[in-house]
């Protein structure tokens, strides 16, 4: 008896602007009512519609969240190196896993909204390059808590991380579909993340996916079922927007699972079936009685 994959949810990003308040109160529900982890995006700002968007900023959330709750895992989904130093970044990330008593998962990825980096004052090129040059950097820090880095985009003298991360480390998590990023990363990394746009939010997309990530596991001398593999899942709980599709304008989106509470099981069952091992529910509306009535998901999954 006991669900089969690991269950979380995204917090508000951008859907409305959401207060302190009420972003405690939806990850304290979230908690109680058995969720497994919570999840912020990192992003700045959004202007695809024409109107300025944008979050509070991530590493300050996933502070205060850590404090508010006890048991439920947190990590931003996933956290773009570009916008951190990456000595800095595995800075904040060791701070975040000590308040939260060591439930931090590390998300990271090499960001793709050219318009926060031009209003933020980000380089947008060679991301990939920058990436990797972040990721060795992060990774030894984290891994050995010192580094002497010499590289193109970064340079550090006899950095170190003192405290030091937990002993064994803060989970990594990669959250990118593109070859050069996997190859990258997986020999690395504890899990890999995928956004629902990416596999059209359907089974039949996510088995394609995660066959993908198979193939790049074998191609960098890795055991595939030694992955995590975690999928973002967009749903619609009872008073949701039918029809909306969520996400960036001006990136691929797809359409929300939607149905009772027996046909979300179901789905993120299927998807459990097909390797995955934690999703994390992107949800419209994003509010306290949708988490309560996605409890009721949480029921069906541990009674199978």
């Amino acid at each position: 008896m006991g669900r089969s994959l690991l269950v979380g949810v995204q917090l508000p990003e951008v859907e409305r602007i959401v207060a302190w308040p009420e972003v405690r109160d939806i990850a304290t529900t979230a908690e109680d009512a058995g969720f497994d982890s919570l999840w912020v995006g990192d992003h700045l700002l959004y202007k695809d519609t024409g109107e300025a968007k944008g979050p509070w900023e991530a590493w300050s959330m996933l502070a205060a969240i850590a404090a508010v709750t006890d048991r439920v895992q947190i990590g931003p989904l996933v956290s773009a190196t570009s916008f951190h130093n990456p000595a800095m970044l595995a800075k904040k990330a060791v701070t975040v896993d000590e308040i939260s008593d060591g439930r931090l998962i590390l998300g990271l990825g090499a960001g793709w909204n050219q318009v926060e980096y031009d209003a933020y004052g980000f380089p947008f090129d060679h991301r990939a390059s920058r990436f990797e040059e972040a990721f060795t950097i992060i990774r030894g820090l984290i891994s050995d808590g010192v580094i002497d880095f010499d590289g193109e985009y970064y340079t550090l003298r006899d950095c170190e991380l003192v405290p030091p991360a937990r002993p064994g480390g803060i989970p990594l998590m990669i959250g990118s579909e593109g070859p050069r990023v996997l190859r990258a990363t997986l020999p690395f990394v504890d899990s890999w993340n995928a956004w629902h746009a990416w596999y059209d939010n359907t089974p039949d997309g996510a088995e394609v996916l995660l066959r993908k990530i198979d193939d790049a596991c074998v191609a960098v001398g890795r055991d595939p079922v030694t992955l995590g593999r975690s999928l973002a899942v967009f749903v619609r709980a009872p008073g949701g927007e039918i029809g909306v599709r969520q996400g960036s304008p001006n990136r691929k989106s797809s359409d929300a699972v939607e149905g009772d509470q027996a046909t979300i099981a179901q789905h993120l069952s299927q998807l459990a079936e097909l390797g995955a091992d934690h999703v994390q529910l992107v949800v419209d509306p994003i509010t306290a009685e949708s988490i309560e009535w996605l409890g009721g998901v949480l029921a069906i999954l541990d009674a199978v």
